[in-house]
């Protein structure tokens, strides 16, 4: 094949792939695309990167005088093109277009068209370089514009907004449930994968009538109905699951969020209920005014920072720790049993003692040493030292620990002794403390001098033993 002929094949495959993407985005409306040409949309993310590099290049060798290798320019322009049409492709998955889908799509349509101008600008009117020129500043401007909103489309239309203009406003003294409260969390969360633009899944959940519908895995929220509920279903997954959700890289809904959304579904999911028309006793009352103060976020702003390689040198295999949010110095952690437990990992948190906010130890044999360093981390809201080997004496250390609301103690050796340490801690809003030494008789006496705390007691003794007398008959008449 003569240079003439490839050439003219090359010029019919960009006058065919434009013409091809000029009868999409005009006659969109009337198309629908067969299964396999949407799956070919799906690779739309992984090929975008390549027309951008190779077109910035191009521009800046024929902006600073060099000769543009013409087989540059031409990958660059067909690779434009054919991301512009599979980005097409999968905008046509979408069930329903946000703006800033629609601007991304028609912005990468003109990007793809214009740099097949600057190819026939270059074989037909090689001279006219000024207008090249204008083409090439015109094709960067493009670039920019189309990046950013497939951005927004991407992570949110906020992506790019400095830290203090995405703080969240306060939730009013008497909120409305859903608007006021669900729907700050979700678009806290999730509503940067599941909004007009950006629909994973098939999911939108921009209003209530949406979360009732759901997506091609069934409805988000089913009111009443917790279990067929898989917005709950997905946010409890581990976080190792691959379907949890919010999904690796994404901040995860923190415990009090999820007992909000659970605690509302369980209610029926209403959207026009505020709270103070619920009942003084309801769960959900105590949990957004745990959501209302104090205003977390604005207290571990006041942390001190905390290097990325800190975290880092104190993790391993049996020892997890994040941060709260984005950005933030507050910290969680959960250690895990290893095969010989050495109490070294825990210890080593004094480091970070001052930003841990979320602590779980659970299942470990903690002894004194470990119990101190935890009570050094006077910033804790939520402990977990359940089923493990802990007794009064060791509790007693945890007194100075003013910012707990959550603990769990479940499991342990401690007795009625232990209750005057629960009485020190003023925020301390939930407790679990079955299979312990302490008396019902003590446990009352609790909760008639802080009425305001949950105290959790597991299953009644006669129901958990009627239920054990009953699979242990059903066992052996099997048998």
């Amino acid at each position: 094949m003569t240079k003439s002929t490839q050439k003219r094949w090359v010029d019919y495959l960009i006058l065919g792939l434009s013409v091809f993407l000029v009868f999409c985005l005009l006659f969109e409306s009337y198309m629908e695309l067969p299964a396999w040409v949407s799956w070919l949309g799906r690779w739309h993310p992984l090929v975008l990167h390549f027309p951008i590099v190779l077109l910035l290049i191009a521009i800046f060798l024929s902006l600073t005088g060099k000769n543009v290798p013409k087989r540059l320019l031409i990958v660059a322009v067909v690779s434009a093109l054919v991301t512009a049409i599979s980005g097409f492709f999968l905008g046509k998955d979408t069930l329903v277009k946000g703006d800033l889908l629609v601007w991304h799509q028609w912005l990468g349509g003109a990007l793809a068209l214009l740099s097949a101008v600057w190819y026939a600008f270059v074989n037909m009117f090689p001279s006219q370089i000024r207008y090249q020129q204008v083409i090439q500043v015109v094709l960067i401007g493009l670039i920019g514009f189309t990046g950013h909103y497939g951005g927004m489309v991407t992570h949110g239309p906020d992506f790019l907004a400095f830290p203090q203009s995405k703080r969240l406003d306060k939730i009013p003294e008497n909120p409305n449930i859903y608007s006021d409260v669900v729907m700050r969390i979700l678009d806290n969360t999730c509503l940067s994968c599941h909004n007009p633009n950006k629909q994973k899944g098939e999911l939108l959940m921009t209003n209530l009538d949406q979360l009732f519908k759901g997506g091609e895995h069934g409805p988000a929220v089913v009111p009443g109905d917790l279990e067929k509920s898989l917005l709950v279903r997905r946010v409890r997954l581990p976080k190792e699951d691959e379907d949890h959700m919010p999904p690796e890289g994404k901040t995860p809904l923190s415990e009090l969020e999820i007992n909000i959304l659970e605690r509302w579904i369980a209610l029926g999911a209403p959207d026009t209920v505020r709270l103070d028309q619920l009942e003084p006793s309801e769960p959900l009352v105590g949990l957004i005014q745990e959501m209302r103060t104090p205003d977390h976020e604005e207290k571990w702003r006041s942390f001190a920072t905390v290097a990325d390689s800190t975290l880092q040198n104190l993790s391993s295999d049996y020892l997890t720790i994040e941060r709260m949010v984005a950005n933030s110095n507050a910290l969680s952690v959960d250690v895990y049993a290893p095969p010989n437990y050495d109490p070294k990992p825990i210890t080593d948190l004094k480091r970070v003692a001052d930003n841990l906010v979320e602590l779980d130890v659970s299942g470990l044999p903690v002894g004194t040493e470990e119990m101190a360093t935890i009570a050094s981390c006077t910033n804790l809201e939520w402990l977990e030292i359940d089923g493990t080997p802990l007794t009064d004496k060791e509790l007693q250390s945890l007194t100075n620990l003013q910012n707990l609301t959550l603990l769990k103690v479940y499991q342990t050796g401690i007795t009625d002794r232990s209750v005057e340490v629960f009485k020190q801690l003023p925020k301390l809003s939930k407790l679990y403390v079955w299979d312990t030494n302490i008396s019902d008789a003590a446990l009352e006496a609790l909760q008639k001098e802080r009425p305001a705390l949950q105290v959790y007691k597991g299953i009644d003794p006669k129901t958990k033993d009627f239920f054990v007398t009953t699979d242990s008959t059903d066992t052996s008449s099997l048998q």
